[in-house]
Formats: structure tokens, C-alpha cells, sequence
């Protein structure tokens, strides 16, 4: 294999998932417009956006995940992540004319919340395919630094979405309300983008087909011997692997302290830090551009150094105590929320630049797809349920109350990853 191939082949998977993580954050930095209700035509309040939100994961809590991950192992990334990033446009194209459609609140929420159900799916798999891929096309090259380049690439799609969804949905005074256009915008412009990302997902299909002909690989699933072909009773290996186990629980703790955490950013940092809406939006894009610088640097330095597990615990320690500062720091200073935030950034790259590499070190390549897809498959229980149990406390309260009793449910999820990243560290002996 050419070296220059597989980067070529690594912008390819890259954009998809830019494109998916503009869309699912394309709300964030706009949650507080949700708190009045009467200003918007489409009519959601907090309540309504924070049941939105946990559409993305129900599918893949109600067993797609690990079906989908099953079947991406045994008929191969080209077809069944072919099926799923359409499955990710279309669900986004539901979204956007439920946003658009003009139908009652209840109605036009149902119709997003079921296109957001597929968003989600279609996501999820294509980011296990992603995934999947790199550890095939670097198998023997610098895999963590290339996984670090993904998600970094990845999240800033989500920074983008937090700067750019404010300048599409302009702030309006008091009183005046927020069309169906204008609230759609940040939700059509991610649309176009997942759009872009189909297509460069159709030039990867070409290039990896290419790659199993030049290989000698059979059907994109792995290598030709029996041995090496999917087993049903691997999943069993896999449920009674408690390293595999514990990473699994890392990763629902871990995320839920940070991405359920996004969806409501503005509205934490907002009252807490005395900020505006301007202000506001730069310091949660924080979080994405800190990834993108450090993502890649933790990767190779995990390719490098190896000690996976400490820097899982070091990065789920900066979670915690960031949510600590958000919490707790002293009311109405800006400068705590940028600190705060900043520690947040740094431990979102740090746990990530650790864990997903280390999967394939306890995972036979023939069940990368149904591995990811069980981690997955446990991280979006977690994203279901929280950003639900958050946008209920933003609906019953307001202000500063409301956003240190959502931090309490933060703390509670990072206090739990700090634990379990410990555990971890015993049990694998990672020295």
C-alpha cells in the first residue's frame, strides 16, 4: 500500500464525519432560545429540545447499534457504511423539513425526533465504519495518530456548528420571533454538508475496494482464512472481556460528562459567568478547537509512549474537575468559565486519544465493527437519557439554579469515569 493512499483514503472518512458532528451540535450554542417557547414559531420549549436531542440515540439503544455493527462485520464497511451514511442524509433531510414544515409544535416534534432517530443511527455506524477503516488502512502505521486526526477533524464540525449556527439564527430583541427559516438554517447548512460527505464516502468505497483486490482480502470483511472470518460466538468473548467491558463504561460516563453537557453549554455558562451570547458561543467552541489541537499530539504520543490507561485516568480527572470549576467557581467572573472549559477541551482529547486505539490491542480485527458498535451501543444510553433529565431542569428552573443542579448531573457522570478509568488502569496493568 501506497502511504500517500491512505491519507488520501483518511480525508475521505474524515468528512462524513465533520459533516455529522455539524449537524448534531447545530443547536448548541442556540439552547437558550428554547427557553421561550413564545418567541419561536416552531413553538419547542427546553423540554421539547432536550426530547430532540435523545432522538439521536434511541435506535441505537433499542439494539441497532449492535445489530448494525454485526452486520458491518460480517458483509463489510463498503456495503453496510454505504447503507448507513445515506441512512445519516436522510435522517438529517427529515429533520430539516420537520424544522420547516409548518405543522403544530407536537406534530413537527415527532416527525424531528424520528428523523434525528435515524440521524442517529445512520451516525453512529458510519462512525464505527470510519473507525473500522483506519485500523485496517494503518494497521501497521501510526493507528492512534490517524484516529486522533479523525475525531479531531470531527469535532471541529462541531466547532464550526457552535460559531456559525449563531450567525445563521441571528439573536433577536425581546419579544420578536424566530421564523421556521431562520430556526431551520443551522440544520439545512449541515444537511448540504452531509451531502459533500456522500460523496467523498462514495470515492473511500472505490479506494478500499482497490485496497482488498491489491491484498488479497475477501469482500472487505478481513482476511480470507476460516479463522479469520466473523463467528456469532465471538460476541460472547467480547460480553466477558472486562477490559472491553470497562472501556464500554468509560465511554458512556466519559461522554455523557461532555457531549450531553454541549447541547446546553450557553445556557450553563450564560448565567454563571455573567457572559453574553457572543461570548457565550466562543467559550464552548472551545471545547472542539482544544480537541483539534491536542487530539492528534495525545494520539502519537500514545503511539509513542504507550500507557493508555493513565492517560485515560488523567483525562477523566480534568473532566471532573473542569465540571467542579463550572459548578462552583465564583459567580458572574468570565474567567472561571474559560478556565473551566479549557480543562474540559484538554480531557476531551486526552480519554479519546487512548481509549479508541487500545480497542483493537484487545479485539481480533474480524470483530472491530461489533466491538465499536457495543461500546457505542452503551455510550448512547447515557446520551438518551441525559440531555432528557437536563432539559427538564432547564424547564423547571431558571438561570443559575438551573444550571448548577444540570452541572450536579455532570459531576455525579465524571466522579463515576474517574472511578472506572482506575479500574480499568488495575485490571489491564498498562505499565
Amino acid at each position: 500500500m501506497k502511504r500517500n493512499l491512505r491519507w488520501i483514503a483518511l480525508i475521505c472518512l474524515m468528512v462524513p464525519m465533520f459533516a455529522s458532528y455539524f449537524f448534531d451540535d447545530c443547536f448548541s450554542t442556540l439552547s437558550q432560545i428554547f427557553q421561550h417557547p413564545e418567541c419561536l414559531e416552531l413553538g419547542w420549549d427546553s423540554a421539547d429540545y432536550g426530547f430532540y436531542a435523545g432522538g439521536y440515540s434511541f435506535l441505537c439503544v433499542c439494539g441497532g447499534l449492535v445489530l448494525c455493527g454485526i452486520l458491518l462485520d460480517v458483509f463489510g464497511v463498503r456495503i453496510v457504511g454505504s447503507i448507513f451514511v445515506g441512512l445519516m442524509a436522510l435522517g438529517a433531510g427529515t429533520v430539516v423539513l420537520a424544522l420547516r414544515s409548518g405543522l403544530e409544535p407536537r406534530t413537527s416534534l415527532i416527525i424531528a425526533y424520528v428523523g434525528c432517530m435515524f440521524f442517529g443511527l445512520g451516525s453512529e455506524i458510519a462512525g464505527v465504519a470510519v473507525t473500522r477503516s483506519i485500523a485496517k488502512w494503518f494497521k501497521d502505521g501510526p493507528v492512534a495518530f490517524a484516529m486522533g486526526a479523525q475525531v479531531a477533524i470531527a469535532r471541529l464540525g462541531t466547532a464550526l456548528a457552535f460559531i456559525l449556527a449563531p450567525v445563521l439564527v441571528a439573536q433577536k430583541a425581546p419579544g420578536e420571533i424566530y421564523t421556521l427559516s431562520e430556526t431551520a438554517r443551522p440544520a439545512t447548512f449541515g444537511l448540504a454538508l452531509i451531502l459533500g460527505g456522500v460523496m467523498l464516502w462514495g470515492i473511500f468505497v472505490a479506494m478500499d475496494a482497490r485496497f482488498d483486490k491489491a491484498h488479497g482480502i475477501a469482500a472487505g470483511r478481513g482476511a480470507v482464512k476460516e479463522e479469520d472470518k466473523f463467528k456469532f460466538s465471538d460476541i460472547a468473548k467480547l460480553l466477558t472481556n472486562s477490559k472491553f467491558i470497562l472501556i464500554s463504561l468509560l465511554c458512556v460516563f466519559f461522554y455523557c460528562c461532555i457531549i450531553s453537557f454541549k447541547k446546553f453549554g450557553t445556557s450553563i455558562v450564560i448565567p454563571r459567568f455573567g457572559m453574553e451570547l457572543e461570548s457565550a458561543k466562543w467559550v464552548i467552541s472551545m471545547i472542539p478547537f482544544f480537541t483539534v489541537v491536542f487530539t492528534p499530539l495525545f494520539g502519537a504520543l500514545v503511539d509513542k509512549v504507550g500507557k493508555a490507561t493513565r492517560w485515560m485516568i488523567c483525562g477523566s480527572l480534568l473532566v471532573l474537575a473542569a465540571h467542579l470549576v463550572i459548578a462552583f467557581a465564583p459567580q458572574g467572573v468570565p474567567f472561571w468559565g474559560y478556565f473551566g472549559i479549557s480543562l474540559l477541551g484538554i480531557g476531551y482529547s486526552l480519554v479519546p486519544s487512548a481509549m479508541w486505539p487500545s480497542v483493537p490491542r484487545i479485539v481480533p480485527e474480524r470483530n472491530l465493527g461489533t466491538a465499536y458498535s457495543l461500546i457505542y451501543w452503551i455510550q448512547n444510553m447515557g446520551m438518551l437519557l441525559v440531555p432528557i433529565f437536563v432539559g427538564h431542569i432547564f424547564q423547571a428552573r431558571s438561570g443559575v439554579e438551573a444550571a448548577v443542579g444540570a452541572e450536579w448531573i455532570f459531576i455525579g457522570l465524571g466522579c463515576v469515569a474517574v472511578l472506572t478509568s482506575i479500574l480499568l488502569h488495575r485490571r489491564w496493568k498498562d505499565k
